[in-house]
This record gives structure tokens, C-alpha cells and sequence, in this order.
């Protein structure tokens, strides 16, 4: 399969998610992009357009744990997510997991977050 091929694909994916998933007040839209090197969570009101908690792995305070987006890192930093979501008072979220499927980091990172309370 071509490049371009692979590209119009995952855009289609991330859209058709997209059109599905709206962050409110009350059920804000806890965002989650991989990089090769880095991970990268916020939590969004699509209606303000306004984040409400944000955290990756390039965080100053996260830098000296070394996150990766490995499974490992990943837990890691579901644990931090949930803990931010529920001293910012976010009890409710849905998940946009963009245009990857709901295996491996992606799995581990939401239960990672589900084990602190926040509800998907």
C-alpha cells in the first residue's frame, strides 16, 4: 500500500472519530497523540474551545521519570492524567484516541485513567 494511501486512510479515521466525539462542560474530550518519542494528553471543551488539563511527557516535572510511549510510560502517565482530571473537579471524559485503534498504549492508557476514577 502506498504512503498517500496509508495517509487518506488514517485522516478518514480521525475524522469519522472526530465527527463522533465533542468534548462539553460537562463531558470534556480527553485527547491522546503518540509520537515516537513522546506522549501527549489534554483535556478539551470543544464548545469554549478552552483546555482544561493538559500533561505529556516533556512536562518539567515528568522529565526526569523519562515517559516513553511504551506500554510502561503509558500506564505511567494515565495514573498522572487521572489524578490531574480529578483535582481539576473532571469526573466524566470522552475519549478521543484520534485515528488509532484501541490496542496496546492506547488500551493501557485508558484503563490507566479508568483505575483513578474517571469514568469513559
Amino acid at each position: 500500500m502506498k504512503l498517500v494511501e496509508k495517509q487518506r486512510l488514517e485522516r478518514n479515521r480521525r475524522l469519522r472519530i472526530r465527527s463522533r466525539v465533542k468534548g462539553t462542560a460537562d463531558r470534556p474530550r480527553l485527547a491522546l497523540c503518540l509520537s515516537n518519542k513522546h506522549a501527549y494528553a489534554q483535556c478539551v471543551n470543544d464548545d469554549e474551545g478552552r483546555t482544561l488539563a493538559a500533561l505529556s511527557s516533556m512536562s518539567k516535572h515528568l522529565r526526569s521519570q523519562h515517559i516513553k510511549p511504551n506500554r510502561e510510560g503509558m500506564e505511567k502517565l494515565g495514573n498522572l492524567v487521572g489524578e490531574l482530571l480529578k483535582e481539576r473537579g473532571i469526573s466524566q471524559v470522552v475519549f478521543d484516541r484520534a485515528a488509532r485503534s484501541y490496542f496496546g498504549c492506547v488500551k493501557v492508557f485508558a484503563d490507566a485513567v479508568r483505575s483513578q476514577g474517571i469514568n469513559f
